[in-house]
């Protein structure tokens, strides 16, 4: 568990001095702390350093995680104080007909990149009397293998999406290519920042479209620079 604590500070450390070089402030950031590599244990401890902000690529080991923690917490009223504070990310993948699922879990979707995914989302959203937080996925790397909507096409579905009732469009979220060339990791993230300031300067969603979740382990110094808000960093924290 000493390598988790060591790991943390230096993606901490990593932050704070793209932030430092971009001129922005630490406080502009969320760390949302990637799951999907980590055993319980790593997990548990990981919150216990303050990582609440939990991210997960499947539903179903969102739901097994989330559940284990609960179980937990019944067995210690301090780690229950500790997962209460606990606030899950959807950032893989979603299929439809895991959306209602989802939704008993968590309210915060980073991959929401189709008009059909969206309207099952906001049906759902409303039998259960909730209004999540939606980020729209969006191509900007232009590879076949990727989901995500095409850079060409996502101001019109930004639109659609934002007339739904029981849903909030909260901004984009995009995966850079996994290259040691970084300036085409620069490329995409700098094409998710020019189409965040469009839609949000057409003010499609309104005050709450303030989200630009993009930046791993690899990458997040350069999505800082980019204007990234939100970072998904799980193996340089696990491994």
């Amino acid at each position: 568990m000493k390598n988790i604590a060591e790991n943390l500070e230096k993606v901490k450390t990593g932050i704070e001095n793209a932030c430092a070089k971009a001129k922005r402030k630490n406080s502009e950031i969320t760390l949302v702390t990637v799951t999907k590599s980590a055993n319980f244990e790593q997990i548990k401890e990981a919150i216990r350093l303050g990582c609440n902000q939990l991210g997960e690529n499947r539903v179903q080991q969102l739901k097994v995680v989330a559940d284990d923690l609960a179980a937990s917490a019944l067995q210690s009223p301090q780690d229950a104080e500790l997962y209460a504070k606990v606030k899950w990310h959807m950032i893989g993948h979603l299929q439809r007909n895991k959306v209602r699922q989802l939704l008993k879990i968590t309210e915060f979707i980073h991959s929401v990149d189709t008009l059909r995914l969206a309207e099952e989302i906001s049906k759902s959203a409303s039998r259960l009397e909730i209004c999540p937080d939606i980020l729209m996925e969006v191509n900007c790397s232009k590879e076949p293998q990727k989901y995500g909507v095409p850079v060409g096409a996502a101001i019109h579905l930004a639109e659609q999406i934002a007339t739904m009732p029981n849903i909030r469009l909260a901004g984009l979220m995009t995966m850079a290519p996994l290259s040691l060339n970084k300036d085409v990791v620069k490329d995409a993230f700098a094409r998710a920042k020019e189409l965040f300031d469009e839609i949000r300067g057409e003010k499609i969603s309104g005050p709450h479209f303030r989200h630009l979740s993009m930046g791993m382990s690899q990458d997040y110094e350069t999505a800082i620079e980019y204007g990234a808000t939100i970072l998904r960093i799980g193996s340089a924290i696990f491994s």
